[in-house]
Parts: structure tokens; sequence; C-alpha cells
């Protein structure tokens, strides 16, 4: 019969035990340590997952995949303008792979109150920029009117700018933009205040509109310090970058200023470096859960093997060949395997599921960057997990499963 090991197999994992239970404590350490592994395997892809995509998306916010500017200017020498019109706007827009492209211009200042200062970022852009990631993270009022024609006098700061200053949505603040020795006052109402917990950004950056800062560093209506492209597959920077450097580096604009490009990765090669030191991590622990997933199994499968050594002399005896028996063993062990994934599974996703909705894991946003553990729910992976750890979990019984062609059915049968 084709199918008799399985059978065999399937009788030995339903039958219980002495105390009556559904199956011995072998086979239930052996479900155990399976469900341990996986839940561990998962949860940790899930949350490395999470945690790179998050600190990536806020990067990404507050900046763009690709940055366009001055090549001066992107090397470490002092803002020089570039212009950003229509055409090299449009030309930006039709490479492939980009999906937007928005100007900007910074400006630096101090904010003042009648008790403090504080120093500061000003970043204007316009109706072209992306909204998306501020919104998300505005905890009070509303964004600014972002425009390149109109100065709207709005300004959008962080909630530690707010903290230190004292100050909240609807508060009138004074800025002061030194330029040499000119030094210009501009009065700003506060329309929100946004929080993302990424440090850097958040004690430095103010948003307003682009014509602000465009009058305030003396640029022409058409100049900027540089344009923010966002791509529509993060997975294909590498390419859409070369295609830019192609179409865009050295070109020279009316000015004769030489245009130049930037990843993501090349402006904050820190923060990714960093981040792509969490992949070592959860390699090093899928391989650790997987050993003491394999370890628990082949000891569960050599315990079984010890118990049933009578009944294997009896199927040897009854002319069954030792390939046989080798196999009814392994399907033993691969039908634990797959109730110990099934489980781990179950427990992972109801685990994920409550950190999702209730968030009851908390992090210190000074350190992680994040107020709770972040979970991508990544089925792909997950699944890639699941199959890799049956295969591996079915290559590692064959050796264990050689321990039945030593057993000798008449010494079995002489001690019975």
């Amino acid at each position: 019969m084709a199918n008799f090991p399985l059978s065999i197999a399937r009788r030995l994992y339903a039958t219980p035990d002495k105390n009556g239970k559904a199956s011995n404590p072998a086979i239930r350490i052996a479900i155990a340590g399976i469900a341990i592994g996986i839940t561990v395997m998962i949860i940790s892809v899930a949350v490395v997952l999470g945690f790179k995509h998050t600190i990536q998306s806020k990067v990404v916010g507050f900046g763009s995949h690709i940055t366009v500017g001055n090549f001066l200017s992107m090397h470490g020498f002092e803002p020089i303008p570039v212009v950003m019109g229509d055409s090299m706007l449009t030309a930006i827009k039709n490479i492939e792979g980009v999906k937007s492209v928005s100007p900007y211009a910074m400006a630096q200042g101090i904010l003042k109150t009648d008790e403090d200062f504080l120093g500061f970022q000003l970043k204007g852009v316009g109706e072209a920029f992306d909204t998306t990631f501020i919104s998300e993270n505005l905890i009070q009022g509303r964004l600014p009117q972002f425009s390149e024609k109109k100065s709207t006098k709005e300004l959008l700061v962080s909630k530690s700018q707010a903290d230190k200053l004292n100050v909240k949505s609807g508060d009138k603040i004074y800025a002061y933009f030194i330029n040499g020795s000119d030094v210009r006052t501009r009065k700003f109402t506060i329309t929100g205040v946004y929080q993302t917990n990424l440090s850097a950004f958040d004690n430095e950056l103010c948003f307003t509109d682009l014509k602000t800062t465009r009058s305030l560093n003396g640029y022409e209506d058409d100049q900027a310090d540089g344009a923010e492209v966002l791509i529509k597959d993060f997975s294909q920077l590498d390419s859409v970058a070369k295609r830019f450097v192609k179409q865009v580096n050295r070109k020279l604009d009316r000015n004769y200023e030489t245009y130049s490009s930037q990843t993501v990765l090349d402006m904050y090669p820190g923060i990714f470096s960093w981040l792509d030191l969490l992949d070592l991590n959860v390699w090093i622990i899928l391989c650790l859960m997987v050993a003491v997933a394999g370890f628990t199994i082949i000891s569960g499968l050599l315990i079984i093997i010890l118990e049933r050594t009578s009944m294997i002399g009896l199927l040897k005896a009854l002319g069954m060949r030792n390939k046989g028996i080798r196999h009814t063993f392994i399907w033993l062990a691969l039908l634990i395997v797959c109730k110990g994934l099934i489980i781990g599974n179950v427990v992972a996703f109801v685990l994920m599921l409550i950190q999702k909705y209730t968030g009851v894991m908390k992090l210190d946003p000074s350190i992680y960057f994040v107020t709770e553990v972040p979970l991508e729910f990544n089925i792909p992976v997950i699944v890639a997990v699941n199959i890799c750890t049956l295969i591996i979990s079915s290559l590692i019984l064959i050796l264990p499963s050689m321990l039945v062609s030593h057993i000798s059915p008449s010494k079995v049968m002489r001690y019975e």
C-alpha cells in the first residue's frame, strides 16, 4: 500500500498515552517547541519589517526619495539656488518611475517669544508638495496653505518646538532671519503642530509656503534650493536614480549652475546603515529558532522511536523494510511539525493583532523614534518562513530516522 507508512504515522499520532491524553509527552513537547519557534520567527520578522518601513517612511516624508539641486550645495558648499522652472520640472516628471516632484527652499532663522527663542530651519513648499506624511503626524490644528504664488505667513511647527517655546496652534510668533548684515523679521501664525518622534527633524524643521522662503532668500520666482522627487516603487530606487544621473546630472540652468541628484540613501547613510543592521539581527534570530525547533523535533523523534522499538521489531518481523519504517516516523514527525506550525502561526497572529489594535507594547520615542512596537503583516514573507521551516525540518529528520535500521527484531522480541 503506497500510503501504508502515513497510515501508521497517523495512528501513532492519534494514539492516546497511558493517562488517556491525546498524545504522549514527547509529541506534546515537540509541538510546543515548533510552535514557540515559529511564533518568535514570525513576530521578529514582522517587527523588523514594521520598524524599518516606519523609519524609512518618516525620513522620506521629511524629504523625498530623490533630491535634485545645485551640485555645489549638495557637496558641502553654501546654499546656491538653481532654476526649477516648468521645463525642468516637466523633464523630471517624465523620467520613468517618477510619481511626483515638488520644488522647495530653505531658510535658517530664530523663533522668538517674549520668554524664549529657538533656532530653526524653515522649509518652504508649494502646492505640489505631498502632504500625506505631515497630515498623518499632525496632532494639533491644520496645515499651512502651501503656495508658490502667495505668502500666507502661516507656520507649521513640531511638538518639541512648541513645548520649548510654550506656543500652540493659533498663536502668533516672530521669526528673525539674518543674511549678512541684513536682518529680516516675519510675523507668522502657527496653524498646526506635528510630531513624528524623529528628533533630528522635529527639533529643527518648520514648514511654510514656498513664496515666503523665496522672498527671504532673495530668489527669483522660478528659483529654489532644489526639487524633491517621489518615485512609484522604492525597490526601484537605484534604477530610477541612474536615469536621473543620465538625464539631469551635469545639466546647466540659465545661470550656469550645475544640476545634481542624490537619493535618500546618499543623504542619510547613517540611518539606513543602522536599519540594514536589523536584517542581520533577524537572520540570527531565525537561525537560532530553527536550530531550537530542529533540536526539539529530533529529540522528540528519537524518544518516540525508542518508545516504539517493539512495534518496529514487529513490523520488521512481518516483512516491512527499513525504508518504509523510516518513512513512517518521518511522516509522524512532519505531522508534529505541521501542527506546531499551525499553533505557532495562530499565536503569532493573535499577538500581532493585539499589538496593532491596542499598542500595548510601548517604546521610548527618544531612542527608537516610535511610541509603540510597529508591525508589518507581510504575508509572502510569513509564508516563506513557514515553508523554509518545514523544508529544513524535513531534511534534519532523515538522520534520526536512520536509527530504525539498527533495531533488530530478534533482540526486541527476545526482550519482550
